[in-house]
């Protein structure tokens, strides 16, 4: 089962944003690295979503993204995901 970390944005300037993208940009290419990472990226609202192969990785993600950690997302949830259904 994979695992969707659905993000809420804080509503922080894009300045402040792209002052932090660079160390965001880095964890996600680790995870990109590793192959865990399936889909990542903003909603139009400034929102976010990232789909991991399981929830191990989507967790360990969470607790290392600068986004997360410095406050630009506010809120976060992690949810199990079946794709299988097809």
């Amino acid at each position: 089962m994979k695992a969707v970390v659905i993000g809420e944005s804080s509503g922080a300037a894009m300045e402040t944003i792209m002052g932090v993208y660079p160390r965001h940009k880095a964890v996600v290419n680790k995870y990109i690295a590793k192959g865990e990472v399936i889909g990542i990226g903003p909603f139009g609202d400034r929102g976010n979503m990232a789909i991991f192969k399981n929830r191990e990785a989507a967790e360990e993600f969470v607790k290392e993204d600068p986004f997360i950690l410095e406050g630009l997302v506010k809120s976060f949830v992690i949810r199990d995901w079946n794709d299988n259904m097809l």
